[in-house]
């Protein structure tokens, strides 16, 4: 059982629960969907089964945003879909390069931008102290998210999903 998060802290619904491939950014929905027509031609994708190591923050190093599992069991087939896809689909959508080495992970709260210092740090400590060593997760599709209408209700949507085979 996980203890409530500091202000400041939203985590994320399961269904908001995912590993990001690659990040399009703001796309107009035609180009995003076009992107996503190529899908079906990396040779990498496969359902995946894993495990977390723990939370890590990520993003600015002063101002991290995101409290992310990052995935230990599964980690190199995840990593090796990321960089077989991210490239192609980022100059597909016209979207600049990511050359950072994958890092396959699950955002599972954000600390919110106007969080001061001592929220920051309540917020870390907050994420340190939940254990997900028995947690294991089950990847069975790919899906092209965006943004959800109600945002109060869910943070994504899924446009189109591919069902992967192990």
């Amino acid at each position: 059982m996980r203890p409530d998060p500091p202000p400041r802290v939203r985590v994320f619904s399961g269904s908001d629960l995912h590993v990001t491939l690659g990040f399009l950014g703001a796309v107009e929905e035609k180009r995003a969907l076009s992107a996503w027509e190529r899908i079906a031609d990396f040779t990498s994708f496969r359902r995946v089964a894993g495990s977390f190591t723990g939370i890590a923050p990520l993003g600015h190093p002063r101002k991290p945003s995101a409290l992310c599992a990052l995935v230990d069991r599964g980690r190199t087939e995840l990593s090796e879909m990321i960089a077989e896809a991210r490239g192609p689909l980022l100059r597909a959508v016209g979207a600049p390069e990511d050359s950072r080495p994958p890092l396959p992970h699950m955002t599972l709260a954000r600390i919110q931008r106007r969080a001061n210092a001592a929220e920051r740090r309540a917020a870390l400590t907050w994420a340190e102290a939940i254990d997900l060593r028995a947690v294991t997760f089950d990847a069975p599709s790919v899906a092209l998210y965006t943004w959800s209408d109600d945002r109060q209700e869910r943070l994504f949507r899924i446009v189109e999903q591919l069902q992967l085979e192990r």
